[in-house]
């Protein structure tokens, strides 16, 4: 029987709301593509046959109805015919570049060049690493970079930790970027193993450490020159302490996961929990971070 892909276009703005429909009504089968630089959204699942591939749009579409959400157009089932299932994600994966580190699709592996001195992190969509597109995961990237480049020589000696590791793109980043003690955990174990197939796609195994933890358990006894948090607003806000507690003097907390307009609530917060902190924070579409730097 073929595979058959469904596809719907959705408005950017949605993809959240479609986010928590698919992980609290236990949906599967579906996986949310977002392009932040052309502003575009997919909804896209890949079933066995056609009549499986309508009937499980047919359940869905109620659910987001009710979520208040409505495809873009036509929604569209073809066949993909002798060719991958992965293929029919090509068009949608961007090669993405911060300073001298670069994601890029897997499939370019043969023909991506790079100049010297600059690394790569290979991304499959097949083991659910994504594009690294979304404006939260940018937003960390091109802080870690910039940390990177201002520790200099001394990058090998910092300790990196990803709290809320996800696929594990940003601590994997980390070990490119030439951080030789880096820790990766989440609370879902299924993004650990996941994390793990990403080391090793990118040869990374043993470089990164990644465990099952929540940020209790994951960040206790752990201090970090670079903590990066790329939640969500209220459980960051939630554990304040807890994610202060784990920086290293003269270390950097790097947050995100932020909507803009929830960003002066969560400065205040921080603000208040360790005022003595420089604080700065930057906007991303709908999105913002919060990077905080602990004195010497």
């Amino acid at each position: 029987m073929s595979l058959y892909e469904t596809k719907a276009e959705v408005s950017p703005e949605s993809v959240d709301v479609i986010d928590d429909v698919l992980l609290e009504l236990g949906v599967d089968g579906w996986s949310l593509l977002q392009d932040v630089i052309v502003k575009q959204a997919w909804i896209i699942g890949i079933f066995q046959g056609e009549a499986e591939s309508r009937a499980r749009w047919t359940e869905l579409q109620p659910l987001l109805t009710a979520a208040g959400v409505a495809p873009i157009g036509d929604v569209n089932v073809r066949a993909l015919v002798d060719q991958d299932w992965r293929d029919s994600y090509k068009a949608h994966f961007k090669a993405s570049q911060f300073g001298r580190l670069h994601w890029v699709p897997v499939w370019e592996r043969e023909t991506f060049k790079h100049a010297s001195g600059e690394v790569v992190i290979w991304l499959d969509p097949g083991l659910a690493f994504g594009t690294g597109n979304h404006e939260t995961t940018r937003l960390c990237c091109e802080r870690l970079v910039v940390l990177a480049e201002q520790a200099g020589s001394r990058v090998g000696g910092l300790r990196v930790v990803d709290a809320g590791c996800g696929s594990g793109i940003l601590a994997l980043s980390a070990a490119k970027l030439g951080f030789k003690h880096v820790e990766g955990f989440d609370n879902d174990p299924e993004a650990v193993r996941v994390s793990e197939e990403n080391a090793a796609l990118n040869e990374l195994t043993g470089a990164v450490t990644f465990f099952t933890g929540d940020l209790v358990s994951g960040l206790a006894g752990r201090q970090a020159d670079v903590l990066l948090a790329n939640i969500q607003a209220d459980v960051l806000m939630r554990f304040v302490g807890e994610l202060t507690g784990a920086v290293a003097p003269g270390g950097a907390l790097v947050l995100s996961g932020i909507l803009a307009i929830e960003l002066e609530r969560v400065k205040a917060v921080f603000t208040a929990a360790v005022p003595g902190w420089q604080i700065e924070s930057r906007v991303m579409g709908e999105w913002s971070d919060v990077a905080l730097s602990r004195p010497v």
